[in-house]
């Protein structure tokens, strides 16, 4: 009799209670939106369809976890750095189910499906000669098609190889090259490299690099970059030291035109504040961040759907110095082939006339 009287109870045990959640598309109006997800209803449901092969459930059962419903998930601890916000929300969801959730959806955001339909370097040439005469409109600079940079974004220690990833500014990070145009959209991204790691090897080891040197970008554009990179035909450098007249013209022009990376950066990191503050997960997931972060914010662009405005203030601002992390012990051997054509550069396009 003692075990009839159990039964009842065991399978009331069983029954499970899921917590009501919320349909945030119907609750919130586009600049509630975007100041929670950094995307309005249509930027939502552009990603949502592009990763939904992706995030559906291959469970049938009635109460799986939506794409729409991860992606929102995902946006919402992408744009505030904090996981606890997304459960605060009252989505529904529970912590652990949060962060299955957050990695299942970076991880697609971040494959190269993705990425590199997001992530484009302009290859045709009217692509090409627009990008460059945007350029061209920031400081009279020739030939432009790019600007590259390092940033830092700064981690947890991690638990192996935890000296590989200090930077010269002696914190934890994963060293991030990066390259905008003149309208501070990414063109391209690496995110893959510890933080001690020098400017110079990371775009030598980069696709970037075989871009150029195979001819695969026509003869005439060119990469500015800091005095970090090494001079070449299609990477320009400033002056350490520059002469009065042309080299001094050049450089002028030269530093006016690399403030759209320090600004695309600091909007990117505004923008998803995941990037902002001390990522507390392990490298390898952080650079999956990043590289989400960096396809987001591409779309964001194209759809033309502006920071929130309480963070407006900030989002035309050069990153902090002091995050840039720029290298100073550049290697000494900078072939001379590039310092020959930077010259001859000079002297052909910023020739000072008596």
């Amino acid at each position: 009799m003692a075990h009839q009287q159990d039964q009842p109870q065991a399978q009331l045990r069983q029954v499970r209670n899921y917590r009501p959640r919320r349909n945030v598309l119907e609750e919130l109006d586009d600049t509630d939106l975007i100041k929670r997800y950094r995307l309005d209803r249509e930027g939502i449901e552009f990603v949502t369809d592009m990763l939904r092969g992706a995030l559906e459930s291959a469970t049938s059962r009635s109460m799986a976890i939506s794409p729409e419903l991860k992606v929102i998930i995902t946006l919402r601890y992408l744009a505030t750095g904090k996981m606890q916000q997304c459960s605060g929300d009252d989505l529904g969801l529970s912590q652990p189910s949060i962060s299955r959730v957050i990695k299942q959806t970076v991880e697609a955001l971040a494959s190269p499906a993705i990425t590199t339909r997001i992530i484009k370097f302009p290859r045709a040439r009217i692509d090409i000669q627009r990008t460059q005469n945007e350029f061209m409109q920031i400081a009279n600079f020739p030939g432009v098609v790019g600007i590259v940079d390092g940033t830092h974004i700064r981690i947890v220690a991690p638990t192996e190889y935890e000296e590989e990833y200090v930077n010269r500014k002696h914190y934890h990070s994963i060293n991030t090259q990066i390259v905008f145009d003149a309208n501070y959209k990414i063109l391209d991204v690496v995110a893959n490299w510890p933080g001690s790691t020098h400017d110079a090897r990371i775009l030598r080891h980069s696709g970037l690099l075989r871009l150029f040197e195979t001819n695969m970008v026509p003869a005439g554009c060119h990469l500015l970059g800091d005095s970090a990179y090494p001079c070449k035909r299609w990477l320009l450098t400033p002056y350490l030291r520059p002469l009065a007249g042309a080299q001094e013209a050049y450089n002028r022009a030269h530093k006016r035109t690399p403030c759209v990376v320090e600004r695309g950066i600091g909007q990117l990191k505004r923008r998803f504040h995941v990037l902002h503050g001390e990522v507390r997960v392990s490298p390898q997931k952080t650079c999956k961040i990043i590289l989400a972060c960096a396809v987001l914010y591409n779309i964001c662009k194209d759809r033309h759907i502006h920071i929130p405005e309480e963070d407006l203030l900030d989002e035309n601002a050069a990153e902090d110095v002091e995050d840039r992390g720029r290298n100073e012990d550049a290697p000494a051997g900078v072939p001379e082939d590039g310092l020959r054509f930077r010259d001859h550069f000079v002297n052909l396009h910023f020739a000072v006339e008596d």
